[in-house]
C-alpha cells in the first residue's frame, strides 16, 4: 500500500495477497499499452482483474495482456458469460483447453444469461476447482428476474462448498439488477438476509456505481469485497474505503471529530 503522507484514523486496509477487502476491476477490452498504464497506477489496490462477459473472444494481444496481469501479481479470469457461451454450445472440455492455452488459473462459474441446474452448477465447481481458482456468481443478468433470499442463500452456501474461493452478487456492469432495484438502490432486506447466513468475507459483492460502493463500505466496513469496478473508478474508490472522500469521510473518525466538525 501507498501512504506518501501520515494521517491518523484511517482505517486499517489488509495487505494482498488478502481474503477480504479484495477489488475486482473489470476490463471491457484494454490495449497492452492501457493494461501497462492501469497496473501503473493501480497494481498496489487491485487484486482480481475480470475480461468483462466475452471480450476475451475479440481482444488481441490476450496471451501478452494476461501475462502483464500476472507478473503484476494479479489473478486474471474470463468473465462468467464466456463460460455460458462455451456450455451452452456444449463445449466444456474446450472450455477447459481455453484456460490452459491462456494460462488462465482463474474462472467464473455463472448461469446469469442460462439456466443451469444447481447439482450440475456445483459439478462443474467441484471439477474445475481441482485445478483451477473458481469464482461462482449467484444471480440473474434479467431485469424483473427475482430470487428469494432463501435461494440466494442456499446457492451461495453450496457454491463454496463445492470449491469457490468467492461466491459473486450478480449486478451486472451497470448496477441495475441481481441484488439492486433498476434505479441502482440496494435490496436491503435481500442483502442483510444474505448476510446472516452467508459469511460476507466469502462474498465479492458487484458494485459498478459509486453510491453502491458507498453503501457497502458503511454498512460493512473497509475491508468488504467490492467487484465490477471500472479501472478509472479504482483510486477513487479506495478514497471511499478509507474516508478520504465525501461519502464516507466521517464513517472512521472519532465520535469527538464528527461532532466537532460534521455540519
Amino acid at each position: 500500500m501507498i501512504n506518501n503522507f501520515d494521517l491518523p484514523f484511517i482505517p486499517e486496509r489488509d495487505k494482498k495477497p488478502r481474503n477480504k477487502g479484495v477489488t475486482m476491476v473489470m476490463d471491457k477490452g484494454l490495449s497492452l499499452r492501457e493494461a501497462e498504464n492501469f497496473i501503473e497506477f493501480g497494481a498496489h489496490l487491485v487484486d482480481v482483474v475480470k475480461l468483462g462477459f466475452g471480450t476475451s473472444y475479440v481482444t488481441p494481444n490476450l496471451k501478452e495482456k494476461i501475462k502483464l496481469y500476472h507478473d503484476a501479481g494479479l489473478m486474471v479470469y474470463p468473465g462468467g458469460t464466456l463460460f455460458e457461451a462455451f456450455i451452452v454450445r456444449g463445449m466444456y472440455d474446450d472450455f477447459r483447453r481455453m484456460l490452459d492455452k491462456f494460462d488462465l488459473r482463474t474462472l467464473e462459474v455463472s448461469d446469469g444469461s442460462i439456466e443451469i441446474p444447481l447439482d450440475e452448477k456445483l459439478e462443474y465447481i467441484r471439477n474445475l476447482a481441482k485445478d483451477y481458482r473458481v469464482l461462482s456468481e449467484v444471480g440473474s443478468k434479467e431485469e424483473g428476474i427475482i430470487i428469494s433470499p432463501g435461494k440466494w442463500i442456499k446457492m451461495m452456501n453450496a457454491e463454496l462448498e463445492a470449491g469457490s474461493w468467492k461466491v459473486i452478487a450478480e449486478a451486472r456492469e451497470s448496477g441495475n439488477v441481481g441484488i439492486y432495484r433498476s434505479n441502482g438502490t440496494a435490496h436491503t432486506m435481500l442483502v442483510n438476509k444474505i448476510l446472516s447466513k452467508v459469511k460476507g468475507d466469502d462474498i465479492l459483492w458487484e458494485a459498478p456505481q459509486k453510491s453502491q460502493q458507498a453503501w457497502f463500505i458503511k454498512i460493512l466496513g473497509s475491508n468488504v469485497n467490492l467487484g465490477n469496478i471500472a479501472p478509472h473508478d479504482l483510486i477513487p474508490l479506495e478514497c471511499l474505503r478509507l474516508g478520504l472522500r465525501g461519502d464516507t469521510f466521517f464513517d472512521f473518525l472519532p465520535k469527538e471529530k464528527v461532532e466537532a466538525f460534521k455540519p
